[in-house]
């Protein structure tokens, strides 16, 4: 209700108020009074309008056929906008919806609604389960459930949450030459097979992607004349296969030959130029050279977690301290300044300001379902098929 609403109410309210009490020793009057009143300020109306739009929920089931595309098929199946975007994106999680649907797939759809007692959809619908059937492939399908912990969101047949995770990986295509942990010092590593006319597996002399121009860059470029390929000792701690030596690499200062390191974070192999992307929403705190790093970027994101990224090429034009992002904003662009034998990228993940691996970080990880809920959920997706069939029985029953 507006203000001036309020007012005139208030107003009404206080006039007539003063007219009751003044007319309390007769009843007649007072009932008049009330009625006068409750009728200037719609009690009467308010009451009659609530009863006849008593609210009631119920389940809707849809099958929509394609024809032409999905999107239109959806628009013409009278399905609310809310439901239709719900169930497309957790789909969309394995299933291409503008490659990979064709002309004659279908799309079930089974969602909760809630109507007025005329049946006007009042409220926002939400999806119970979906199933989209392909020709080209398995059908697909998410169904609505509630764990133990009380967490409820949509789930593939499997048990795995059709939710992405909080965080993204920050390239497109993950390549991991170098894991988070103990590792030999990878400029402690034979020369490039590139100068023995073989191609090298990675790091080294990469076809760069073009950039826009006037990007900053800044920073140091390191050994890119030589490959992180491993020792016979390196290559236990993750690193690529041993190649055999030649030619001794340059060896860093102070770190003697065969000594391990604590890899904080993980490498991930890409040509220069690659996009780079925020893993999760946050604010930048730092993108800039940064030592071993190269040019550097610290994503704070809330809470306890950060994340880094190091040895880019070159800053997306607008990252700079103080600047909010948002999960897969362009950020950067993967290169091989500070410290590196090669294009690629460090990424980290800090949990109260120390590094953690983020191959196991829950963040970057799907939820999956498993125990005792997985056996609730497989009974309540039985449960939904056998209702389905039922229906379909029906209908072709004519009933």
């Amino acid at each position: 209700m507006k203000k001036a609403s309020h007012a005139a109410a208030f107003a009404a309210s206080f006039f007539l108020s003063s007219m009751s009490l003044g007319l309390a020793a007769n009843g007649a009057l007072a009932d008049e009074a009330r009625v006068a009143e409750e009728r200037m300020l719609g009690a009467v109306d308010e009451e009659a309008r609530f009863l006849d739009l008593q609210p009631f929920t119920r389940e809707v089931a849809s099958s929509v056929v394609v024809s032409t595309s999905l999107d239109e098929a959806l628009a013409k199946s009278g399905v609310p906008a809310t439901v239709a975007l719900e169930a497309t994106r957790a789909l969309s999680a394995t299933v291409n919806l503008q490659r990979d649907v064709k002309r004659g797939d279908r799309l079930y759809l089974r969602y909760e609604q809630t109507f007025t007692a005329e049946g006007a959809p009042i409220g926002v619908g939400r999806v119970l389960w979906a199933e989209m059937t392909l020709a080209a492939r398995a059908p697909v399908a998410v169904h609505r459930f509630r764990t133990r912990d009380k967490v409820e969101r949509l789930w593939f047949t499997n048990g795995l949450s059709a939710m992405p995770p909080s965080m993204r990986m920050p390239l497109d295509t993950i390549s991991v030459s170098s894991g988070f942990g103990l590792r030999a010092d990878p400029f402690d590593q034979p020369p490039p097979l590139a100068a023995t006319g073989k191609s090298a597996p990675m790091g080294g002399p990469m076809r760069s992607r073009s950039l826009p121009p006037g990007l900053p860059t800044g920073g140091t470029s390191g050994n890119g004349g030589s490959v992180n390929m491993a020792t016979p000792l390196g290559s236990s701690f993750g690193l690529a296969t041993y190649g055999g030596f030649g030619s001794a690499a340059p060896q860093a200062k102070g770190v003697s030959r065969g000594a391990l390191f604590m890899h904080e974070g993980m490498d991930l192999v890409a040509p220069a130029g690659t996009p780079v992307y925020a893993a999760a929403d946050g604010v930048v705190v730092g993108a800039a050279p940064n030592g071993r790093y190269g040019n550097w970027i610290r994503i704070e994101h809330g809470g306890k977690l950060a994340t880094v990224y190091g040895h880019l090429m070159a800053f997306a034009p607008g990252i700079e301290p103080g600047e909010s992002v948002v999960r897969g904003e362009l950020i950067g662009f993967v290169g091989s300044t500070g410290r590196s034998t090669g294009a690629h990228l460090h990424f980290e993940v800090q949990e109260n300001g120390k590094p953690v691996n983020p191959i196991n970080h829950p963040e970057l990880k799907a939820m999956q379902l498993r125990g005792l809920d997985m056996d609730r959920f497989k009974k309540q997706v039985a449960r939904s098929l056998e209702e389905r069939t039922r229906e379909s029985k029906v209908a072709a029953a004519g009933l």
